[in-house]
């Protein structure tokens, strides 16, 4: 199965009032995001890879431990990563609902606790990679980081959240400015009923 550069479900100027500019998204999606579609699509022809679900190409072609990944692990990893990110922001200011909302206080205490371990664990993170919230294997909560492209599925975790801390994602508008740049993530841009779905 080829990787298809999905389109995005708003439009490019969809979020600037909540903090993403057009301009990171003409780059991050029409640049950074296509990029590992061609180079996955490159890396995957003739190889056992070709024709198997971009979930298998990842979870299989992850190397435990191996922090500098191979090329096919790296673009599937980061085409399947931003697939997930452009439907876990949307420009509708939503709300948290309620199910969602309690099994995150039962994780973490309460909601800002769970937002300020969620910007630490971004922070944290040395270099590019993601900050997640996932539900491990026994369906309890845990706030993650991963370095470069590696996601929840190499580890048999339910991605419901994940903030993509790669310097391109946030620059344009943030600058060097890391900790604000989750903050703004969590508080105006993500769509919290599409976190709550991947729950099940």
């Amino acid at each position: 199965m080829a990787f298809e550069l999905p389109d995005l479900p708003y439009a490019q100027d969809a979020l600037a009032e909540h903090g993403m500019s057009k301009e990171t998204l003409e780059f991050h999606h029409g640049l950074h995001h296509k990029a590992y579609v061609d180079n996955g699509n490159k890396t995957i022809a003739g190889t056992e890879w070709e024709g198997k679900s971009l979930d298998s190409i990842v979870t299989g072609s992850y190397q435990s431990g191996a922090v500098a990944q191979n090329g096919v692990f790296n673009n599937a990893s980061q085409h399947w990563n931003h697939c997930q990110f452009w439907e876990m922001m949307g420009p509708g200011n939503s709300s948290m609902p309620s199910e969602l909302e309690s099994r995150i206080k039962d994780a973490f205490g309460s909601t800002d606790s769970f937002k300020e371990q969620f910007v630490a664990a971004g922070v944290g993170q040395f270099g590019s990679g993601w900050c997640w919230l996932v539900a491990n294997a026994g369906g309890e909560l845990e706030i993650t980081k991963t370095e470069n492209g590696v996601n929840p599925l190499c580890f048999g975790q339910t991605a419901l959240l994940g903030c993509d801390i790669w310097e391109h994602s946030y620059y344009i508008d943030f600058r060097n400015k890391r900790p604000a740049y989750i903050s703004n993530f969590l508080d105006n841009l993500v769509n919290w009923e599409n976190v709550a779905q991947r729950l099940g």
